[in-house]
Order: C-alpha cells, then structure tokens, then sequence
C-alpha cells in the first residue's frame, strides 16, 4: 500500500540527497550497504538495551536508502542487475535485523514471549513473500500483491514502536504486532492464490 507514495519520496522529498550522491560519484550499492548497515546496528544495538525511541529515530535515518539506491541506479542509466539483487539480499538482513532486534527487546526487557513470538511470526512470514515475488518472477507469473508489503511492514511497526516508548503506550505497538503478524500472513496466502490461479490459468491454455 505505502509502495504507491514511492515516487513522491523519490521525485520530492529525496531528489536532493540522490542528485548530491550522483555528483559526488557515490555508488548505489554503497548506498545500499551503508544503509543496511546502519539499519542493522541501530535495531540491534538501541532494542535490545530498551532504548526504542531511540533506535528508531537512529533506524529512520538509513532506512530511507532503499528509495535513494534505487532511484540513483536508474538517473545514472546503470544497466547491471547485480544492484537489484544486492539490494534484494540486503534487505533481508535489514529486516531480519529490525525484527530480531525487537524480539531480543521482548526477550530481555519486556520479558514478553507471545510478543517475542509475533515479531519472529512478522520476520518469517515477512521473508516469506519475498520468496514468493521472487520464485513466482522466476517462473513468469506476476505475485506482486498483498495488504502487507516490505514498506507497510516497516512503517507499521517504527511508527507505533516510537509513539509507545515516548508515550509509555505500549499498548500501541502490541496492537502494531498483532495486525502485521495477521496482514503478513494474509500476503503470503494471497500471492499462494494469485500464482495458484495464474498457473492454472497457463496450464489450461496450453492444453
């Protein structure tokens, strides 16, 4: 859902980092790795300690790279695939690291196994239908849908980890937890059906 506001980051809010990049000769992957990187550092450094407004200001400020990589990639004309797939690959350990980072924050401070449980529940299935884009693409079949995307997953749980910290509103970002661990789910079950109904629907054309 939040995929549909991408050009107006790209176009409006981040045109002048990406075009300043460009001049300054900085690579999109490097982009891309820098931004991982501190993504990585921030969940796993600030969460786990309990400091998660904190953290999530510190991850705000990389997590944007994956619009700035992408965008930079395609103003400089690059042709390669290898950015398309080091960004796919790194984004994995982004998220990996963001939810991991929030159920250690459960594990060791919040002392929460059913909320340790559901961010492990968002990691998985979160991994999971970027499987299935990936493998339906490499079959030919289109699975780009569902309700609960990489970004939706991201804004969905930042957003609401924030205003509970500073708030001391927890209650907000176990409602945040319980409503990606469900629209994760349902992505992965909706790109299932779509492929299921795609592959049907060539098998029975070519008979």
């Amino acid at each position: 859902m939040l995929d549909r506001f991408k050009q107006f980051w790209q176009g409006v809010v981040l045109a002048p980092f990406i075009n300043l990049f460009i001049r300054l000769g900085i690579s999109p992957d490097a982009v891309t790795l820098v931004g991982t990187l501190g993504v990585s550092f921030g969940a796993l450094f600030f969460f786990p300690r309990g400091m998660v407004w904190e953290g999530v200001l510190f991850i705000t400020a990389f997590v944007f790279s994956d619009l700035v990589d992408g965008a930079m990639a395609r103003k400089t004309g690059r042709k390669d695939d290898f950015g398309a797939f080091l960004d796919s690959t790194l984004d994995r350990v982004a998220d990996g690291a963001l939810f991991g980072g929030l159920a250690l924050y459960f594990a060791w401070q919040a002392e929460s196994r059913l909320y340790l449980s559901l961010c492990l529940v968002i990691l998985v299935m979160g991994a999971v239908t970027s499987y299935a884009r990936a493998k339906a693409d490499h079959l030919g079949y289109d699975a780009k849908v569902g309700i609960a995307e990489r970004p939706d997953r991201l804004v969905g749980m930042l957003v609401p980890a924030f205003f509970a910290d500073v708030l001391d509103l927890w209650i907000l970002l176990h409602v945040a937890l319980w409503a990606l661990a469900v629209a994760a789910t349902v992505t992965v079950g909706q790109r299932i059906w779509v492929v299921r109904r795609q592959a049907l629907e060539r098998a029975a054309s070519s008979a």
